[in-house]
C-alpha cells in the first residue's frame, strides 16, 4: 500500500464528512476540459476540513497540491499522481469587513466577489468580474486584467502551511509582482481566505465599467472555446499575442489544440485536444517566437503531472 492509498483510507476514517475521490478525471475540473485522472482529490467544505486534510497528509509525508476553478491549469493526459485539494466547492465565505472591506474564502469565484462588491457599492474589483478563477488562485498568481490586479485590493491573506497551521500575511509580505507571489513559490500552502480594501463608489458607474470590460472580452477573446486564458505571461516591453501573431502563428494548430484565430495569446481546445497537443503547440510557439524575435515566452498556465 503506497502513501496515497494510506492517505485515502485515513481521510475517510478520520473525516467521514469530507468528499474524497480517487482517480478523478481532471478534464472535469479544468477550463481546458483536458486531463487524465487525479490519483486522490479532496473537496473540503469548511476551513476545518481543509486544515484536517492537510494535517493528515503531512503526517503521512504527502505534499498536497491545491486548485480552485482550474482556470489556469493544464493536467497531463496520463493523470496527476498526487493529492489534490480543491477549494472551489467549499471555502466560500463572503462578508463585509469594516466600512469598505471584504473578507472572502479562497473558493469564491471572482465574478461572485465582484458582484458582491457592486451590490455593496464598493469599487476596485471591476477588472476581476470576467476572470474565471477563484480568489485563492487569483491571490496566488496576482491575477489581473485591463490595468487592474489583485495587488491593488488585497490587504492580507490567510493560508495553511505544510503542517496545516494557519498563518496570516499582510499584503506587504505576500511578494506580489506580475503573475507571481510567495504562494507561487510554495504550492503546498493552501490559501484559506483573503481580505480586500475597496473604496465607496456609485453602483451605476461600477456596473457600467463591468459591462464595458465584459463587452471588450466578448469582442476580443475566444470565450466560446475551452482554454486557460492567456497562455503566456507578458514579456517585458512586449505583448505575447502581438509577438505570436507577428510570427504568423495565429490559427496554427496541433491535433485538437489551436492558437486562437480571435486572440493569438490564447491556446484553445477546438475539440478533442489532449494535454500533449497543447504542450507541443506551446513549445512550437515558444521556439518560433524565440527564433524570430529573440524573446522568450514564459507560460502563464500551470502544468500538473508533467
Amino acid at each position: 500500500m503506497d502513501r496515497l492509498e494510506m492517505l485515502a483510507r485515513a481521510l475517510r476514517r478520520e473525516l467521514p464528512g469530507l468528499e474524497v475521490r480517487e482517480n478523478e478525471p481532471m478534464r472535469n475540473h479544468t477550463t481546458f476540459r483536458i486531463g487524465g485522472p487525479a490519483r486522490l482529490m479532496a473537496l473540503p467544505r469548511s476551513e476545518e476540513e481543509a486544515q484536517s486534510a492537510v494535517r493528515l497528509a503531512a503526517e503521512l509525508g504527502v505534499e498536497p497540491l491545491f486548485m480552485g476553478n482550474g482556470s489556469n491549469l493544464l493536467a497531463a493526459d496520463a493523470g496527476v499522481e498526487a493529492f489534490l485539494i480543491k477549494s472551489f466547492d467549499g471555502l466560500g465565505r463572503l462578508e463585509l469587513a469594516g466600512e469598505a472591506g471584504i473578507r472572502a474564502g479562497s473558493g469564491v469565484l471572482l465574478s461572485r466577489l465582484a458582484n458582491f462588491a457592486l451590490a455593496n457599492g464598493l469599487t476596485g474589483l471591476e477588472f476581476a468580474h470576467g476572470i474565471p478563477g477563484t480568489l485563492g488562485g487569483a491571490a496566488a498568481m496576482n491575477a489581473g486584467a485591463y490595468g487592474g490586479e489583485m495587488a491593488q485590493v488585497l490587504t492580507r491573506v490567510t493560508y495553511l502551511d505544510e503542517g496545516g497551521a494557519p498563518v496570516t500575511l499582510p499584503v506587504e509580505r505576500c511578494g506580489l509582482s506580475y503573475r507571481h507571489s510567495v504562494f507561487s513559490d510554495h504550492p503546498q500552502w493552501l490559501i484559506l481566505e483573503a481580505e480586500l480594501a475597496m473604496a465607496p463608489g456609485q453602483a451605476e458607474q461600477i456596473r457600467g465599467r463591468m459591462a464595458e470590460l465584459a463587452q471588450r472580452r466578448r469582442e476580443k477573446q475566444p470565450l466560446e472555446q475551452p482554454s486557460a486564458g492567456s497562455t503566456f505571461k507578458r514579456p517585458e516591453g512586449h505583448f505575447a499575442a502581438a509577438l505570436i501573431e507577428g510570427c504568423g502563428l495565429k490559427g496554427v494548430g496541433i491535433g485538437g489544440a489551436q492558437v486562437s484565430e480571435k486572440h493569438a495569446g490564447f491556446v484553445v481546445n477546438r475539440g478533442g485536444a489532449t494535454a500533449d497537443d497543447v504542450r507541443r503547440l506551446m513549445a512550437l510557439v515558444q521556439e518560433t517566437v524565440l527564433r524570430e524575435t529573440g524573446v522568450a515566452l514564459e507560460p502563464e498556465v500551470r502544468l500538473l503531472g508533467f
